[in-house]
């Protein structure tokens, strides 16, 4: 039985407001594990860990989880309040340095601390619980736009690419690269999906696999190396991905295979589309070169999924999140505003 993909809630608050809810994606796709969330250790643990992932999902995260842990700040006055809600914003924002929304969204929650100067600590949590549930309905809205804007520029049948997961996981709703996938889907347009495995944490494999599938979508696992092949062989008509910072230029960080795949789709003349809310867009990173790049434990690569080691000890590691994919590589960005094509003025939406 196919599942509506949006009643999977990836991030969410709990009802009384002491706790943030998330679906650890750490074990899909095996079992479906909902973890509690309360201190800040633990907001920052999963989010290092990627038991909450996705740039939109992780600000969300963030926001509640700021939220969560101002409830228990026992400082009675605004000063003391405020210095220890920056401790905790600076924690959190130190879990993952790539994408924007984690940093946007801890941003928004400390201007509610900052302009209340006068109201009573508890008017200002109070005020932190709203912004946090506005930046969950923001991402959601936004999401479901993207979605109908990159649905405008596919057409029934087509054979589409996406690298990662930038699906339903990733965010609150729909998703971002997929939301159009989901949209057309409820609209009978039949799309065959190829979904590259994504080494090495395997977030195609474990994640884009599993929720399309439960959705009833046509949907293809490849390995990384494969995408070559299958765009040969004619089966892919369009690239979708999501984006996890968007330069000032256009230029593109997302996970990492990402940059290769937009070459491929450059030879074999497939438009690729980078989809992503505009809290992605950082106005002051003027270039891909300006993205600083995750480097994560080489440990991924040489052990894990394995059941024992799989490669030399002693071999070099190296191991970075993300990569950028130049502007000029790039068809088009799709925002919940619109979709701006070359030559990008990101400044503009």
């Amino acid at each position: 039985m196919n599942t509506n993909i949006i009643d999977l809630k990836t991030v969410r608050l709990s009802q009384d407001g002491s706790a943030v809810i998330i679906l650890d994606q750490t074990c899909l796709p095996e079992s479906e594990v909902y973890v509690s969330l309360s201190s800040v250790e633990e907001v920052w643990d999963a989010i290092y860990r990627l038991k909450v992932r996705g740039a939109p999902a992780i600000g969300i995260a963030a926001a509640y989880g700021i939220y969560v842990c101002s409830r228990q700040i026992t400082a009675d006055t605004y000063e003391g309040f405020y210095n220890e809600f920056l401790r905790i914003k600076n924690y959190l924002a130190s879990s993952r340095p790539t994408a924007v929304n984690l940093v946007a969204a801890l941003n928004r929650m400390e201007k509610v601390v900052a302009v209340h100067p006068m109201k009573s600590v508890l008017e200002v949590i109070q005020l932190l619980r709203a912004e946090s549930e506005a930046i969950r309905a923001e991402d959601a809205a936004a999401c479901r736009k993207i979605g109908e804007n990159g649905l405008s520029l596919l057409r029934p049948k087509m054979g589409i690419l996406t690298h990662c997961n930038a699906g339903h996981l990733a965010v609150s709703e729909y998703g971002t690269a997929l939301a159009p996938v989901y949209l057309g889907e409820e609209r009978g347009y039949s799309f065959k999906v190829f979904a590259d495995e994504t080494r090495p944490l395997l977030q195609g494999a474990r994640l884009t696999a599993y929720e399309l599938q439960k959705a009833g979508v046509d949907v293809t696992l490849i390995c990384d190396n494969m995408v070559s092949a299958v765009m040969r062989k004619g089966w892919v008509q369009a690239v979708v991905v999501g984006c996890d910072r968007v330069a000032a230029n256009g230029d593109t960080a997302n996970k990492i295979g990402t940059s290769g795949v937009a070459i491929l789709a450059r030879y074999y003349g497939i438009p690729f589309y980078v989809l992503g809310p505009t809290s992605t867009i950082d106005p002051n990173c003027p270039d891909g070169d300006s993205i600083v790049i995750e480097e994560r434990n080489p440990e991924e690569i040489t052990d894990m999924w394995y059941a024992s080691r799989m490669a030399p000890e002693g071999v070099k590691a190296y191991n970075p999140a993300f990569d950028v994919t130049p502007h000029d590589l790039i068809t088009a960005i799709i925002t919940e505003k619109g979709i701006v094509y070359p030559p990008f003025r990101m400044q503009d939406l």
